[in-house]
């Protein structure tokens, strides 16, 4: 089947193995997505992936109210790693917190860290919810793996920083000036490192110190105009990948 058929063909995560002539039996929510949403049967094919093993294709081979068995054909693609790129963050409101998730993903992002930071509005971190968001959005990106999506970091920034492996650059997003621009620190650097995005208001004075103490810490500037953190976070991780990251693979 040409790659380009293969393209049209449904996208599943599959969190498990997958090699030729495997028996697999789908999750209830993607079994109710096969059957009442996109209306598949027997004889159908979908595309099954995850970082480990690759895309797959799959042929449907029974369907039921409650259940739906594939047997795995043939690999379409080989695992491709995404650079080791960390996006830290403070949640804010829900759907925005939902817009960071889904561009990061999108964007290639490895690893999604939230931080309770001193003026976060909003605390709560549904670590589950964040990890379905960032499954439905690499299966509708055509991305191979999902990003990892660590419980939020309640301990703030002097925590964060305390557990820190110095060899790993931190890039600081510091809206209060005085920075070089985003893009010449970046073009000094290469992954593994680290995205830090504060919370709507900023980080405090306190949090701005303790993080300019430390030489892997590198405050950068996004601009002349204070950027809400969503667009701060998808600002700063499309230059990142633009510059150092994959964006210049073949």
């Amino acid at each position: 089947m040409p790659m380009r058929e293969n393209y049209t063909l449904p996208r599943l995560f599959f969190e498990g193995v997958l090699q030729k002539g495997t028996s697999i039996e789908l999750a209830k929510a993607q079994v109710h997505y096969l059957r009442v949403v996109i209306r598949k049967g027997s004889g159908d094919h979908v595309r099954l992936f995850n970082g480990a093993f690759g895309e797959w294709r799959a042929e449907i081979m029974d369907v039921s109210k409650r259940s739906v068995t594939l047997q795995v054909q043939d690999q379409l693609r080989s695992p491709i790693a995404v650079p080791d790129i960390t996006l830290a963050f403070a949640p804010v409101r829900k759907h925005r917190t939902a817009f960071i998730i889904e561009k990061a993903t999108e964007l290639g992002v490895k690893t999604l860290q939230p931080i309770i930071t001193e003026r976060t509005q909003f605390p709560k971190f549904n670590t589950d919810k964040a990890r379905l968001q960032a499954i439905e959005a690499a299966e509708q990106t055509e991305r191979l793996d999902v990003p990892e999506i660590r419980d939020a970091n309640r301990g703030g920034i002097n925590d964060y920083l305390g557990g820190w492996n110095f060899k790993h650059p931190l890039i600081f997003a510091d809206e209060a000036g005085g920075c070089p621009p985003a893009s010449e620190v970046l073009k000094t650097l290469s992954a593994p490192l680290t995205l830090l995005i504060g919370p709507e208001g900023g980080f405090t004075e306190a949090e701005r110190r303790a993080l300019r103490e430390h030489d892997f810490v590198k405050p950068v500037s996004l601009g002349p105009r204070i950027l809400r953190a969503d667009t701060a976070a998808l600002s700063l991780l499309t230059l990142c990948q633009a510059i150092c990251g994959d964006w210049q693979q073949k």
